[in-house]
């Protein structure tokens, strides 16, 4: 790495939260892992999916076998802000991603809306640059159960407050990145 590519990793304009919605297999992953691999290592990979059946596995194992070498991997999936604020500053980080965060939170029946409150409180002061990854979930037919539509709900306002204090947001569609913020 050259100086000035080092120094580009400390500068202020680096310390940034860059939130990328998407439908599912949207492109979301893949773009924000190729946004994150244009900054100096090292790159911290913020995992919140827990694996519950082997389709879970199978899908957790695609994502670590896109990663090459370089990655840091840290696994949060409730302590999400805890994780981001234990990272060094200036590091590029990857979190991915947040609806899984969020059924994690509420299929533990903890006050989701305390948690979301205090990992936007985090995210709202970027140490670095962030990418931040969600599912857009609310462009689809209403739920036919009161957990699906609590959690589409939850999902929907957490977007809102992320993509209020995020600096850039991407929707991504048929693997195309459109600019919203």
């Amino acid at each position: 790495m050259t100086g000035a590519t080092a120094a580009s990793g400390n500068k202020a304009s680096d310390r940034k939260l860059i939130f990328i919605l998407g439908g599912a297999r949207s492109g979301k992953s893949s773009h924000a892992e190729n946004l994150t691999i244009a900054h100096p290592l090292p790159w911290t990979y913020i995992a919140t999916a827990q694996a519950y059946d082997d389709e879970m596995r199978e899908r957790i194992a695609l994502h670590q076998s896109r990663r090459g070498e370089g990655w840091v991997t840290v696994d949060a999936p409730l302590d999400l802000a805890g994780a981001i604020e234990a990272l060094p500053d200036h590091q590029a980080v990857l979190i991915d991603c947040l609806t899984l965060w969020l059924t994690n939170h509420m299929l533990a029946e903890h006050d989701v809306e305390a948690e979301c409150r205090r990992l936007a409180d985090v995210l709202s002061r970027p140490r670095g640059p962030w990418f931040l990854v969600s599912n857009e979930v609310g462009l689809g037919i209403v739920p036919d159960n009161a957990l699906a539509r609590r959690f589409r709900d939850a999902a929907g306002r957490l977007n809102q407050q992320v993509a209020a204090i995020a600096d850039s947001v991407l929707l991504m569609v048929a693997g195309l990145p459109l600019k919203v913020k």
